[in-house]
């Protein structure tokens, strides 16, 4: 056997020469993904003012850093040893640097592509969302101080493909990054779902307040208690037990932005029949159906029985259970008995996590924020900014304009060129303390 130059091997060298050069190019893939800066990621001086907050790229590069060492540990270990070990022991030390390389690949590529789409044409938009989850932030720290654990890094939304939106929690373990714990929330928005009147945006933002609150599994056992001395039935304990995360963030997302967030809702869950009425075995999202009367028994309990029956009669109008449904009778028939149950617990039952309130009193809507929000929304008819306004309630201000019959892209671009001035100058009072509260300035 002869190598390059031509002059001849033997087989044991030939394999030696192999995995050298196969170590040397593990090397130096594995020094490729260690940082991300702003100009790594294709930031221009004009997008600075939609970048990620310098918090951000560090809690990335933190993690990227963690991910190194480990990487440079077996590598440095592969280096040494590799010439005296069998064939088989390299390969699979070799396997072993690869897993970190993967790790280290699959985090750089999660963080590169989210923070690269604020040089696009679609960053004013996910500044503007950022806006809006840092000031739902703010409005828990104004009603409840120290509740948080700390400073909390803000959430940080991208763009992806898929119908609806999402969350990727702090702290939970990824399985893109092969088990990696996100550093800080991660909010999805669907490439078409980018309008601030999209109220769903909250429902997201609420399933990370659940976490940073610490009440995720403390709320779950409270209403399964409630469940089974109420209705002494384990089964629909396991399924309103199996709901919950999506029942508190959908109430969540109305004490945050009012009966408009209902009725986006509502849009979001308006499919034919056959979807909204069939219950789904296992699933963690409760029956369609079932979710908005819901959000109408957290309307009639927080004084807005008029929209409460305004949005019964439209869901009830819509979908008919008498002509023909897929939800179990027990489920069904317990409703209007079980869904007040169920509004009581989660909404107003104090919790330990909260300092023995209840989550109206650390997510506080009145019936003045409406007034505030329905003012908001006449000036955004003619067309004018309503500055006071907080960001979660331009929300809300937005779905009513667009009930109006607002132009939808003059109402889209004025609000999302607003909100996303108001991150970039930190100007308004909630939005400054959201940034300063979540982890610092740029």
């Amino acid at each position: 056997m002869a190598n390059l130059n031509g002059t001849s091997m033997t087989v044991q060298q030939t394999i030696t020469s192999f995995l050298n050069a196969k170590v040397r190019s593990l090397a130096a893939r594995s020094q490729r993904l260690v940082a991300l800066t702003p100009a790594d990621v294709g930031l221009r001086r004009q997008d600075l003012p939609f970048a990620p907050l310098r918090a951000h790229f560090k809690a990335a590069n933190h993690r990227l850093a963690v991910i190194d060492r480990d990487i440079r540990r077996r590598l440095s270990h592969l280096q040494r040893h590799w010439r005296t070990a069998l064939p088989g022991k390299v390969l699979t030390a070799v396997a072993l640097v690869e897993k970190e390389i993967d790790r280290a690949r699959r985090a750089f590529g999660m963080f590169f592509d989210i923070f690269s789409q604020r040089g696009t044409a679609f960053a004013p938009a996910l500044a503007a969302h950022d806006a809006i989850a840092a000031d739902c932030y703010a409005a828990v720290r104004q009603a409840a101080p120290h509740v948080f654990k700390g400073r909390l890094l803000k959430p940080f939304t991208y763009l992806e493909s898929g119908y609806s939106p999402a969350t990727m929690r702090r702290g939970i373990s990824l399985s893109r990054l092969l088990g990696e714990a996100n550093p800080f929330p991660i909010i999805r928005i669907p490439w078409d779902r980018d309008n601030p009147w999209q109220a769903v945006f909250l429902h997201e933002v609420a399933h990370n307040l659940q976490a940073d609150l610490g009440v995720w599994q403390e709320n779950k056992n409270a209403l399964q208690r409630r469940m089974l001395m109420f209705s002494s039935d384990p089964i629909l304990t396991t399924v309103y037990g199996r709901w919950h995360k999506e029942i508190f963030a959908d109430m969540a997302s109305v004490l945050l932005g009012g009966p408009a967030s209902v009725w986006g809702a509502m849009d979001f869950l308006a499919h034919p029949s056959p979807k909204t009425m069939t219950y789904r075995p296992g699933g963690a999202h409760p029956t369609g159906y079932l979710r908005v009367l819901i959000l109408a028994e957290l309307l009639r309990r927080m004084g807005f029985g008029e929209d409460a029956g305004r949005v019964q009669r439209v869901w009830n109008g819509l979908y008919n259970p008498g002509r023909g449904h897929r939800i179990p009778v027990r489920l069904l028939a317990s409703a209007f008995r079980v869904i007040p149950q169920v509004v009581d617990e989660i909404v107003f039952q104090p919790r330990r996590n909260l300092g023995q309130r209840a989550l109206a009193d650390v997510i506080q809507f009145s019936h003045e924020d409406e007034k505030q929000i329905r003012r908001g929304a006449k000036m955004l008819m003619r067309r004018k900014m309503p500055a006071d306004l907080p960001p979660r309630f331009m929300v809300s201000a937005s779905r009513y304009a667009l009930q109006q019959g607002a132009p939808l892209q003059d109402l889209s671009r004025r609000v999302i060129d607003f909100l996303s001035k108001r991150v970039t100058n930190q100007s308004h009072p909630s939005i400054q303390a959201g940034l300063l509260a979540a982890g610092g300035e740029k």
